[in-house]
């Protein structure tokens, strides 16, 4: 499976901080923010990632995380001049794509819990169609809203709907097998002349295609786009970090774990950042594992 990070748009909301610098590129506590979606796919195992952003802001992410092979990832980077919809990623990144499954997720989106990894896993082996992952919310009219039945199938798919029929909003991570990228360039522009991820999804629901999981009690999906709600993940990354001891979205760490680098080259990149306690956390990691 591949992966794309689309971490596009102006942050109008988040002006004047993004009138210069992309959002994605804003810290949440300790680490940029883009170090979290890209968390997300590789502890599902994704190795092989495109990052999509403006024009302007592409190189930032190129200075940021290079090639990717530090990490033992490979990272590729892709533009997208206009916001013209989340969809819109599956054409820019059709080459990358290839004859492969993706997963999509978007650039100010954070997930957090227990037993994430093992969930991206499993979901991630029994693609048919596309996965689409719930977040029960008490404001499901600013979302995307997925409703269930009684045996838990998804029947319907709503875009901001003004009288929802659940509370399950669809989250900014999505898996999907390869159609999606004829299903994406097939798909016409909304109202808002932009080509919507619900529009992508209503196909394979109709095609009878479409599963949603719900993220359950105890899991956290923060969408970091206003000025408000990027304090308040910093400050739930802050305390959980300081209270367990442990990192949120630490790349260097979830590479090690997951095979991605050995310990030494862990040691090595936090060696760098030694003067940090983000730094000093990696080699510690590192030393008590080899």
């Amino acid at each position: 499976m591949k992966g794309i990070v689309l971490a596009g748009g102006s942050g109008t909301r988040l002006h004047p901080l993004t009138h210069a610098v992309s959002k994605q590129i804003l810290p949440v506590y300790n680490k940029p923010m883009i170090y979290y979606p890209l968390s997300v796919l590789m502890l599902g195992g994704v190795r092989e990632i495109q990052i999509i952003s403006t024009p302007l802001h592409v190189e930032l992410f190129r200075a940021l995380l290079g090639d990717g092979g530090r990490l033992g990832l490979s990272i590729e980077y892709a533009e997208q001049p206009e916001a013209n919809g989340i969809a819109e990623a599956f054409i820019i990144g059709a080459e990358f794509i290839g004859d492969d499954q993706v997963a999509l997720v978007l650039g100010d989106n954070i997930f957090h819990g227990p037993g994430f990894s093992k969930m991206l896993h499993h979901e991630a082996s029994h693609v048919d169609g596309c996965v689409l992952f719930g977040y029960g919310v008490k404001d499901p009219e600013r979302y995307g809203v997925g409703e269930m039945d009684e045996r838990g199938r998804l029947i319907s798919l709503e875009e901001k709907p003004a009288a929802p029929k659940s509370n399950l909003a669809i989250t900014g991570l999505y898996l999907y097998d390869n159609d999606v990228v004829d299903i994406a360039k097939n798909v016409r522009p909304s109202g808002r002349g932009e080509l919507e991820i619900t529009d992508v999804n209503r196909v394979y629901l109709e095609r009878g295609k479409a599963r949603l999981v719900g993220l359950g009690r105890g899991f956290a999906w923060l969408d970091t786009g206003t000025h408000d709600s990027l304090l308040q993940a910093g400050q739930y990354v802050q305390l959980l970090e300081q209270r367990q001891g442990v990192r949120i979205a630490c790349l260097e760490e979830i590479a090690f774990r997951m095979g991605f680098i050995d310990a030494a080259a862990c040691y090595e990149l936090g060696a760098e950042l030694s003067k940090t306690e983000y730094g000093q956390y990696l080699m510690d990691i590192a030393a008590n594992n080899r």
